[in-house]
């Protein structure tokens, strides 16, 4: 495989890692109503685990509601049931044909410990970019060892990944600290 495919492949790789933190962080709770708290929560609709947001229209009118209105009606209890199993510790409010989630505000030590968890995800997502770095360093060794690439591409393409690797650590970095700034400001 040439250089240019290895390094375009685990780019891609870093690539996805980074947009699976900013999914993950859309679920840390911070003091304002976001519908990314609950829009991939499981429901079992009809004996399938499906994500919310394939069953309800998901709003926030307010800065600390988020309002769930279903499409079929009949999945209110469904729903409801799926929201109080969850780690979200926030009780749902029954209203004809929706359901109103009350955001209560956050105290110092519960956004300190947020902010923890926003920093933990990020620092696994950066262990996942530096084994992609590492396996991709490994691949151009193994192709240059089988005289496929020479050696100044090797160099050259172990010198791509390097940069690509540091540009999504970077962009790991102002992800969670643009979150960690959320968390502590609401």
């Amino acid at each position: 495989m040439p250089t240019k495919e290895i390094v375009s492949d685990n780019e891609t790789k870093m690539k996805k890692a980074v947009e699976f933190l900013q999914d993950e962080l859309k679920a840390v709770r911070t003091g304002r109503a976001s519908t990314g708290l609950v829009e991939n929560l499981k429901v079992d609709y009809y004996g399938t685990p499906t994500p919310l947001k394939q069953i309800a229209t998901l709003a926030t009118p307010q800065a600390d509601m988020v309002v769930i209105k279903p499409f079929d009606p009949s999945s209110l209890k469904d729903i409801e049931k799926s929201i109080k199993n969850s780690d979200l510790s926030i009780a749902p409010i029954l209203d004809g044909k929706i359901i109103r989630l009350n955001i209560p505000s956050l105290s110092q030590e519960r956004r300190t410990q947020l902010v923890g968890q926003a920093k933990q995800m990020g620092e696994q997502a950066k262990v996942s970019i530096r084994n992609i770095r590492r396996d991709a360093n490994k691949q151009l060794e193994k192709e240059q060892k089988n005289k496929i690439v020479t050696e100044d591409d090797l160099d050259k393409g172990k010198k791509q990944v390097d940069d690509i690797t540091k540009e999504c650590v970077d962009k790991v970095d102002s992800i969670v600290k643009k979150k960690s700034d959320e968390i502590m400001l609401d």
